[in-house]
């Protein structure tokens, strides 16, 4: 079934691409500052992705991909950056559209990002020779860092809805991981990790899903602030 992790990319950014053109969303006009987060982020994880899989540190099986690679990477990995974050920037939007008292207090907000920061350079330090953990967790912390003094509003309501995202990620990446079917269609060194699974997924791979929505939602909210602060006043 070579094009399995392809149907799981298209199957995930389907019907949050249908329902942008929904007329109480309109999340199409956030096309642009979205598809701006989408290229800065990818600038970051392609890379990185480059890098783990070129020394082992998680690969692909051959099983499950159409065999088309661009810099040692299946193009549905590529696309992966693309439909992933689509989808869960949406389902994060339209969870506020729906839900606009969904979040968290300020004083709560800053004690459990304080709390994730040390928790997440804790387990850095101490488990400093397994990269997967060591980059992941870092990234991580530094983001959550700069995102509370910057878009503290930002995280308040992320908190809650990247809790309502990991029902679809424990789906889509239990498949991946090995979920239901017979192989995995990406496998990890778990000398480079926790080996601590979250039933067949890497308990990395949830910081690593929060990292990446969050990335790209940061980006999202600084754009859109910063064009709602130039926008020119109209005259009364």
């Amino acid at each position: 079934m070579n094009y399995l992790y392809l149907l799981l990319n298209l199957g995930s950014i389907s019907i949050p691409f249908l329902f942008s053109f929904h007329p109480k969303l309109n999340f199409f006009k956030r096309w642009k500052p979205l598809f701006v987060g989408i290229s800065i982020s990818m600038l970051l994880f392609i890379p990185w992705d480059i890098i783990f899989t070129m020394n082992g540190i998680w690969g692909f099986n051959n099983d499950y991909f159409l065999g088309f690679k661009l810099f040692s990477l299946p193009i549905e990995e590529w696309l992966f950056f693309i439909c992933i974050p689509y989808a869960c920037t949406f389902t994060h939007y339209a969870l506020l559209y729906y839900f606009p008292n969904l979040k968290l207090s300020q004083p709560r907000t800053k004690t459990i990002s304080y709390l994730l920061v040390l928790l997440l350079l804790v387990f850095s330090i101490y488990n400093s020779s397994k990269w997967y953990t060591l980059i992941n967790f870092l990234l991580a912390a530094i983001l959550i860092s700069i995102v509370i003094k910057k878009s503290p509003n930002l995280l308040s309501s992320f908190y809650l809805t990247f809790l309502v995202m990991l029902i679809p990620f424990f789906i889509v990446n239990g498949v991946l991981t090995g979920s239901f079917i017979r192989n995995e269609v990406v496998w990890y060194n778990n000398l480079e990790n926790l080996n601590i699974r979250l039933f067949t997924i890497p308990i990395e791979d949830a910081v690593y899903a929060f990292s990446l929505i969050l990335l790209n939602l940061f980006i999202m909210h600084y754009l859109e602030s910063k064009r709602n602060s130039t926008a020119p006043i109209s005259p009364r």
